[in-house]
C-alpha cells in the first residue's frame, strides 16, 4: 500500500461518505492483488451495455450508489440505466438537494418517489409503481440530522420497500457510536413494518457481513468500518434474531444465491483497489424470509464500472409488490 497522503487522505473523506482504508497492518495484504486483471477498470460506462432479458413474470429491482448523481452522469451513468430498465430504481449518496431530474430518468420512471432531502448523503427510490405512501424518517431515532437523507420507504399493497444509506463508521470508527445507534432504532424499524407485510430492504448497507465479503478480513477486523463485531453482529441479528425475540428471519438474498462466491460492490478510488481487486460487499436486497424464495435472480453488474467507485446490484422477484 502506498504511504497516506494527507491531501489525497482528505480528498477522499470528502468526496465518498463511504470511504473505507486499509490499516497500516494491512500493508502487505493489501498489495497482494485479487483477481488482478479479471474485471474492467474503465473510468466511464461503455456507449453500448446489454443484459439478459428478464425472467418472465419478475420485476426488476436494482440499487446502485451512484457516489454523486452529478458525477455519474457525466460518465455514463444513462447508459446503465437504459440497459437495466428496472421497475424500480434506488439511488445512494446522489449527493443532490432535490429529486433527480435526469431525462433518463425522467422517460423511465413517472414517479420520482422519495427524493432525498438533503444533499449529503443522498437517497432516493424511482419507481414505476405507484406506493401507497413514502416516508424519509426512522422512528425512535434520537438525532433527526443522522437521519436525514439515508432512508426511504415506500408502501406497497403486499410488501415495504425501505432504501438505505446506512451510516459509515468513519475512519478510526470514530462514528461506530452514531452506527450503532442507527441499528438499534433500524432494527427495531424494520421489524414493525415486517409485522405488517413483507419487508425488501436494500441500499448501501455499510457492513460486510462475513469474511467472504471483502479481500482482506484479517487486518480489516474490528479495525475498519463495515467489519467490526458490532456492525456485523446488529447485520447478523437482523438476519437469524434470537428464538427468545420471536421475530421473523430475513434472507441476504444474493449471498443465499452466491454461498461461496467472493464479489464485490465496492473498490475504493485510493491504491488502485479495482485493479487489484481489493473490495467489500456492501450493497445488498435482505429481504423477509417468507418472501426469499420468490427472488428468481440477484447479480452484482461488475461490469458496470466507471460511473462510480460501486457496482450496481440487481433483483428479479416474481409477483406484485
Amino acid at each position: 500500500m502506498p504511504p497516506k497522503a494527507s491531501s489525497s487522505k482528505r480528498k477522499a473523506t470528502e468526496d465518498s461518505d463511504n470511504e473505507q482504508t486499509q490499516p497500516k497492518k494491512a500493508k502487505k495484504a493489501a498489495t497482494e492483488p485479487v483477481n488482478k486483471g479479471s474485471q474492467p477498470t474503465n473510468k466511464v460506462l461503455p456507449v453500448n451495455i446489454q443484459f439478459p432479458d428478464r425472467i418472465p413474470g419478475t420485476l426488476r429491482l436494482a440499487t446502485w450508489n451512484v457516489c454523486g448523481l452529478a458525477a455519474s452522469q457525466k460518465k455514463g451513468f444513462k447508459f446503465y440505466v437504459e440497459a437495466e430498465d428496472p421497475d424500480i430504481l434506488v439511488l445512494t449518496e446522489t449527493k443532490v438537494n432535490n429529486e433527480p431530474v435526469d431525462p433518463a430518468l425522467k422517460a423511465r420512471f413517472h414517479i420520482p418517489a422519495g427524493p432525498s432531502p438533503t444533499k449529503r448523503p443522498g437517497t432516493a427510490i424511482l419507481s414505476k409503481h405507484k406506493p401507497l405512501s413514502v416516508t424519509t424518517t426512522l422512528p425512535g431515532h434520537p438525532d433527526p440530522k443522522h437521519v436525514k437523507g439515508r432512508i426511504v420507504t415506500l408502501e406497497f399493497e403486499n410488501s415495504y420497500l425501505v432504501g438505505t444509506y446506512t451510516v459509515n463508521a468513519g475512519t478510526e470508527l470514530k462514528t461506530l457510536e452514531e452506527k450503532k445507534t442507527w441499528n438499534e432504532h433500524f432494527e427495531t424499524y424494520i421489524r414493525d413494518l415486517d409485522k405488517k407485510k413483507p419487508v425488501i430492504w436494500t441500499g448501501d448497507l455499510n457492513v460486510a457481513p462475513t469474511e467472504l465479503d471483502l479481500a482482506n478480513p484479517k487486518p480489516n477486523w474490528n479495525k475498519t468500518a463495515g467489519y467490526t463485531e458490532a456492525e456485523t453482529t446488529a447485520f447478523k441479528n437482523i438476519l437469524e434474531p434470537p428464538e427468545s425475540a420471536g421475530a421473523n428471519k430475513f434472507v441476504d438474498v444474493w449471498r443465499r444465491l452466491h454461498p461461496t462466491d467472493k464479489q464485490y460492490t465496492y473498490f475504493s478510488y485510493r491504491f488502485n483497489c479495482r485493479l487489484k481487486g481489493i473490495g467489500w460487499r456492501l450493497d445488498m436486497f435482505v429481504l423477509s424470509d417468507r418472501i426469499a424464495d420468490r427472488v428468481k435472480m440477484c447479480e452484482i453488474r461488475s461490469e458496470i464500472y466507471g460511473a462510480s467507485d460501486h457496482c450496481p446490484l440487481v433483483m428479479e422477484i416474481e409477483g406484485a409488490l
